[in-house]
């Protein structure tokens, strides 16, 4: 078992762009909002046990439960269209009975290990050494916990109205990327 630092900063940078937490502050500060609290720990080390769980499960698990992976992205898609539905428009469709959930759905997953999260690992996976991936989500995720560790920081630092510019142009982001998941894994 060879750590070779070069796949290290690939898996990490593609892994960065994918999960995208700093592009989902927005998101994560109206989720805050919602359930008054967000359990930085608990949707850390989900998202976290999701990646790993996924990285060497992934494909025989969706095999075992009869979906395949571009069901599996297009599903997220729908997810992630809802959400930044939510951010351009102000509408609320999760309507959170249990608002202590938020930090699993939607924040956890499909938003940090998404759709996109996993598809993007099992590629990973046919061209670096597990254990590099694996060094590469340990670095990621710990980046994520310090992010949502600081998001009433964060807030404070942008002010209300950088927070709506942020919410709204993310959100268009994140139907950008819904759209392109959906599009990608429907051949459309």
């Amino acid at each position: 078992m060879e750590f070779n630092f070069s796949q290290i900063l690939s898996t990490s940078m593609v892994l960065f762009a994918i999960i995208d937490i700093l592009g989902a502050i927005p998101v994560v500060i109206q989720l805050r909002r919602k359930a008054g609290h967000i359990e930085s720990e608990k949707a850390t080390l989900v998202a976290t046990i999701l990646m790993i769980t996924f990285l060497f499960a992934g494909e025989t698990l969706l095999k075992v439960i009869g979906l395949d992976v571009e069901s599996f992205a297009i599903a997220g898609s729908l997810v992630i269209f809802c959400i930044a539905m939510e951010m351009v428009l102000g509408l609320t469709i999760f309507n959170e009975e249990a608002p202590e959930t938020v930090s699993i759905v939607p924040l956890a997953f499909p938003l940090i290990a998404g759709a996109g999260t996993m598809t993007t690992l099992l590629s990973l996976k046919t061209e670096y050494a597990t254990q590099n991936i694996l060094v590469g989500i340990v670095m990621n995720m710990i980046f994520v916990y310090i992010v949502l560790k600081n998001t009433e920081r964060l807030e404070k630092l942008f002010g209300k109205s950088g927070l709506n510019v942020l919410r709204k142009a993310f959100g268009v982001i994140l139907l950008a990327i819904a759209i392109k998941l959906f599009r990608n894994n429907t051949g459309l």
